[in-house]
Order: structure tokens, then sequence, then C-alpha cells
């Protein structure tokens, strides 16, 4: 198995490396900040700007949904992205949105993503180069393509918990999943799915950005009582943090792992979807 984390002296080793393209993934929750200026006033030299929202299925009024394939492949030969290339993902946080977007490249097509251990958080902290403004690096055309293995709908997740076939994962905090906080959403019951597990992402990160150690995320799985043998699909609030589950489930080799895309955003703003509160 390979970890799907690279270092910051990893990166550094690479700069400039043509068989290394490097993605800048930061994105806020709404109201908190802007992922683009971040970009702007400081990225790592070379690093495109994919942003969240703007490469999305602008059909829907969920959040950030993944785009058909097509248009994804549009916008990431736009942003000079080539599937022949590891692609490093990094956010302003440590490891917070990079996820989301080392799991949308998956899901297109792309066979070797990796994300940023520590982030831009690690990487300023320790001294390494900076660039200002924008990159426009020269487009390339890419074939569309999406691994559905990797995602999962509406329907799905309805069967999977009709017929109990995969486990239930949700990133949200304790007391979102549990219903005893609001969503910061507005409109959205509060609560969770019914046999859904609970795996707050926040707690599976270090206070310097990087993704905890093999051991402790298995700890923390199984504490929660998640079988790491059987099928798995993970769950947020809008589909983000559901791939911080999935990158720390990839370092425990699942990289099969499936990101129910709508999330709470689409299962908790529905009055025909069953909502558990409590433990």
């Amino acid at each position: 198995m390979t970890d799907p984390l690279v270092s910051t002296e990893w990166l550094a080793e690479r700069l400039g490396s043509a068989d290394v393209q490097i993605v800048d993934g930061t994105w806020y929750m709404p109201g908190d900040g802007d992922g683009r200026a971040t970009y702007e006033q400081g990225h790592i030299p070379g690093a495109v700007f994919f942003d969240i929202d703007e490469i999305a299925d602008r059909s829907t009024g969920l959040p950030h949904m993944l785009p058909v394939a097509e248009a994804f492949a549009e916008a990431a030969g736009r942003l000079g992205l080539s599937r022949d290339a590891t692609v490093v993902v990094y956010d302003a946080h440590g490891i917070f949105s990079a996820p989301r977007v080392w799991w949308t490249l998956r899901a297109m097509g792309f066979p070797d993503v990796r994300v940023l251990d520590g982030g831009l958080k690690k990487w300023r902290a320790e001294g390494r180069p900076l660039e200002d403004g924008g990159t426009e690096p020269p487009s390339t055309v890419l074939e569309s393509v999406q691994d559905q293995s990797l995602v999962r709908d509406l329907a799905a997740v309805r069967n999977l918990l009709g017929r109990r076939e995969a486990q239930l994962v949700d990133a949200r905090p304790a007391a979102r999943f549990l219903g005893e906080a609001p969503e910061p959403r507005p409109g959205l019951r509060p609560g969770h799915m019914p046999g859904a597990s609970n795996v707050p992402a926040g707690g599976l990160v270090n206070p310097d950005g990087t993704l905890k150690s093999a051991a402790e995320l298995r700890a923390a799985f199984e504490a929660a009582g998640v079988i790491l043998d059987q099928p798995i699909v993970t769950t947020c609030g809008s589909g983000v943090t559901a791939a911080t589950l999935a990158l720390a489930l990839a370092r425990l080799g699942r990289e099969d792992v499936a990101v129910y895309d709508g999330s709470w955003a689409e299962w908790g703003g529905r009055q025909d979807t069953e909502v558990v509160t409590g433990a």
C-alpha cells in the first residue's frame, strides 16, 4: 500500500519537477474565508488553485457536488492537470479541504493523487518558499473518466441502509451528529442517519495539521465500532470532511471507500429521509 500522503520534505525536493503537479485546494466554511484570496496571498510555488465550489455541478442547489465527467475534464484541463503526473493536493488549514480534492481527482480517473501532510500550515512553519498571485499553466486535454465506485448518491445510501450492506461513517462533530448542536447550513434537521457511526474528522488531525498515525487512526475507527475489513461509505455535512475519513482509511489500506456526495446537506434537508437524534 502506498501512503496517500507525502511529507513537506518530499515535496520540497521535487519542486519544479515535470512529474509532480501541485494543487491548492483551500476552502472555507461559508463566511469563514476566501480560498482563492488565501491562495493569491501566498501558495507553494507552481501550485494551481482548485475551487471546490466552482468545479462542481452548478445545476443543483446542493453545495459543491461532483460535476459530470466531461465538465470536470474541461475544468481540470484548464488547470493544466495531467493523469501522467503525481498530483499533490494541499490546503491552508493543514488537512481539511485537500482530501475533498484528492477524492475528486481519484473519482475522476487520476491514478496517483496524494495529500501534503500538514499542508500549507506546516510548509509555512518550516519557512519553505512561497509565491503570490496566480499561476497560468499550459492547458491540457483530458479524457472524460469517472470511477463510480468511489461515489454514492441518495438512492444508494438509502439502499445500503435498508440492506445493511455497508457501514456509514459520519465525519461531523459529535454534537451535530447527536443532534445537540445546529447545522451551520440553515434548513437542515439535526441528527444523523439510522445506523451511522461517528468518527469526527477533526479528531484525526494533529495540532500541526498532519494526519494522525495509522495506529491512532485505526484506534479511532475501532472505538466508534467501525469494522475495518467491511464495506464503508463516509458522509459529513456537505461531502468535504467525509473525504478526510476516506483519506484516513486509505492510510489504513482501504482505498475503496466511497463518499456520499450529498451528505447531510442533502439527507438532512429532505422530509422523506429518516433522521435519528441522540446516541
